[in-house]
């Protein structure tokens, strides 16, 4: 194995060993269930999982997907899969994006793989149960390369064009391709072409085999970086926010002239949950302007917003973060990070003689300041009244209230400076001269290199000392109570089902102290009914539907049977060893036919039910084929791009 194969294998090893630490207590049986993470066993294509309820469509085409696939595969199997490989896929990927980007030694790889996972962002959205999200986090370094590669491959092609209609001439050198024009992750400057003045046959005969040689190997890149690109927006794609993250990324990064393929490639990629908003009409309906309060980024001990914003932290919920980060140590995890951040910061912005490679650096950085500044004056008074005007007249403005979120669209800069800094600290202490290229400074000792890195490595990860293990075994597998299983088994009928007690989060005896949305979504065959109502900070942020308001009401005053009928509700499922608020519910339950009890669950069945509230035949076909080209994008890119690497590498060698 070549030695940039062993440091690729090392950085993949290094990126794995960090994700298992991470996730360590999910490789046990069990199900993920911790606030708004929830697996189940088997999951069902209802509605409600196709985006077509009367909630706003924020957990498609996640919900979906584990539904089709959960009739094969445990659903908590999948979903801790898609957990410990996302993770995996952005500290690896970060790695490769300053291998490519900074022809980065492996030490420096490391560190940004380090900063890639090792950071309060990774931590609070893991304790929040934004799995998903993290799955859109994990595609931002891929989607970054994806978008050097087009831009290298567009150059290359452009310039292949020029000078295959210029006309030879004695003496004429052959075309070089620039690094990276080839368009294949960690195919750097592999595509060189080179040769002497021409004599007087090669002007008449061959001159020009390079030229085409060239073009044919810039096409090939431009079809793997197409389909990479196509693969990592559907990854983020997993849930909204995180494609409108990669989307962020991605028209940042491309040529102009790529922009509408790019949007296109974007919306194919969205279009679950773009075909969901406009099929439901929930996304028309403005979000409650309570909410951007309720979800402002908020400030750790000794930093404010802006300080743990910049330190990638301050999500909204002050019990979703590690122990680590309500002590000094928050402070002092934010000052390391932006210090050794701020010493490759010179060293990214300014590098790279190739003008592609430092657009991109460059783009990153206006990026992360964007991320940064964005939560930070969202909290402000003036910031949350924008936000709050923005919700409230602008349908699916909805999506911008957890501005923190956003904070993820910095990672990859941070990655790139942190190698850069390791980089420039081991220069310095090697004291060595400056022979230095423009794209890969030189003089570093490797010893000292990896001295350096090794201590980095260390300053990133002791601060947060607590994300190991689960967030210090927080984040573990339950187990649910058989008699969910015999619930979904009973229902058979038409109908919605409406539960008590009132809420959507519940407080199990097996899900630990920390509140967990309900279940039961997820768990029964037939639509559930939940209002949408969140609540934040001690304030209710109200949801998008009416219809599950109006049967919640309507159980917790004692209505009749006939009534919950007519809303279309065809049974009602007690969870009993949950805190929250029953009412009078008890004399409508007494007018409705008991069909199963045990210990933690009851369900009934509601008489005379009128369906209502379901999707057309022809809304859920739309729906299912938004789905199906989302699902294909997700699968078929990375196999087009990895095809294309294949066919490239093949040419190379003959």
């Amino acid at each position: 194995m070549s030695g940039s194969g062993r440091d690729r294998a090392v950085a993949a090893g290094y990126s794995a060993v960090g994700s298992l630490v991470v996730t360590a207590p999910l490789l046990a049986p069990g199900y993920l269930l911790l606030r708004d993470a929830v697996s189940t066993p088997r999951s069902y294509p209802t509605d409600s999982a196709l985006g077509l309820g009367d909630a706003a469509p924020r957990a498609v085409p996640q919900d979906a997907l584990l539904a089709v696939l959960s009739a094969f595969i445990d659903g908590g199997l999948l979903v801790k899969a898609i957990l410990v490989v996302a993770l995996w896929a952005a500290a690896y990927g970060a790695a490769a994006l300053a291998r490519e980007l900074l022809r980065a030694s492996l030490g420096p790889q490391l560190v940004a793989a380090t900063v890639a996972l090792w950071n309060p962002y990774v931590a609070e959205r893991l304790l929040q149960g934004h799995w998903s999200l993290l799955a859109g986090y994990a595609a931002l370094p891929w989607t970054a390369l994806a978008g050097y590669h087009l831009r290298s491959a567009s150059t290359a092609k452009r310039r292949n064009r020029i000078l295959s209609n210029a006309p030879a001439q004695p003496g004429s050198i052959a075309p070089q391709s620039t690094p990276g024009s080839a368009g294949h992750p960690g195919e750097a400057a592999s595509a060189e072409y080179s040769g002497s003045p021409a004599s007087a046959d090669t002007v008449g005969s061959g001159w020009w085999l390079p030229v085409v040689t060239a073009a044919r190997h810039a096409s090939v890149g431009t079809i793997s970086a197409w389909a990479a690109l196509a693969g990592s927006l559907a990854a983020a794609g997993l849930t909204p926010t995180g494609a409108l993250l990669a989307g962020a990324t991605a028209f940042a990064l491309v040529h102009r002239r790529q922009l509408p393929a790019a949007l296109v490639l974007w919306l194919a990629a969205s279009a679950p949950w773009l075909v969901a908003t406009a099929l439901s009409g929930a996304g028309a309906e403005p979000s409650d302007p309570a909410g951007i309060a309720a979800f402002a980024a908020r400030g750790e001990p000794g930093l404010g917003t802006l300080g743990s914003s910049a330190g990638l932290g301050g999500i909204w919920n002050a019990e979703a973060v590690p122990d680590s980060r309500t002590t000094p140590l928050a402070a002092i995890g934010t000052l390391v990070l932006l210090v050794i951040v701020a010493l490759g910061l010179r060293a990214v912005a300014t590098g790279g003689a190739d003008p592609d490679n430092r657009h991109v650096r460059r783009a990153l950085l206006l990026l992360a300041a964007v991320a940064v500044l964005f939560p930070a004056l969202g909290a402000t008074a003036w910031g949350m009244s924008a936000l709050e005007w923005l919700v409230a007249h602008v349908p699916g403005a909805g999506l911008l209230r957890d501005t923190q979120k956003y904070v993820a669209l910095a990672m990859p800069a941070y990655a790139l400076c942190a190698a850069a800094g390791c980089a420039v600290a081991a220069r310095c202490l090697s004291n060595a001269p400056r022979r230095e290229s423009a794209d890969r400074p030189a003089g570093a000792l490797p010893a000292v290199t990896s001295t350096v890195a090794v201590v980095f490595v260390a300053l990133l990860a002791l601060p947060l000392y607590d994300l190991a293990w689960g967030a210090g075994g927080a984040v573990r597998p339950v187990r649910y109570p058989a008699g969910w299983q015999q619930v979904a088994d009973r229902i058979d009928g038409p109908g919605d089902v409406a539960v008590l007690p009132g809420g959507m989060f519940r407080k199990f005896r097996y899900s630990g102290t920390a509140p967990v949305l309900d279940p039961a979504p997820r768990m029964l065959p037939n639509d559930v009914l939940q209002t949408g109502e969140l609540p934040v900070r001690g304030r209710t942020v109200s949801g998008e539907g009416t219809r599950a308001r109006e049967v919640e009401t309507l159980l917790l005053r004692g209505g009749s049977a006939a009534e919950l009928a007519r809303l279309g509700v065809g049974w009602v499922l007690v969870e009993r060893t949950t805190p929250g608020p029953h009412g009078e519910s008890a004399v409508t339950l007494a007018r409705v036919e008991q069909v199963y009890e045990d210990a933690d669950l009851a369900l009934y069945r509601v008489p005379g039910v009128v369906e209502r509230g379901r999707s057309t035949t022809a809304h859920r076909c739309v729906a299912a084929a938004a789905h199906v080209l989302w699902g294909a994008m997700l699968v078929a890119g990375p196999l087009a791009a990895l095809g294309a690497r294949a066919r490239f590498r093949s040419r190379t060698r003959n």
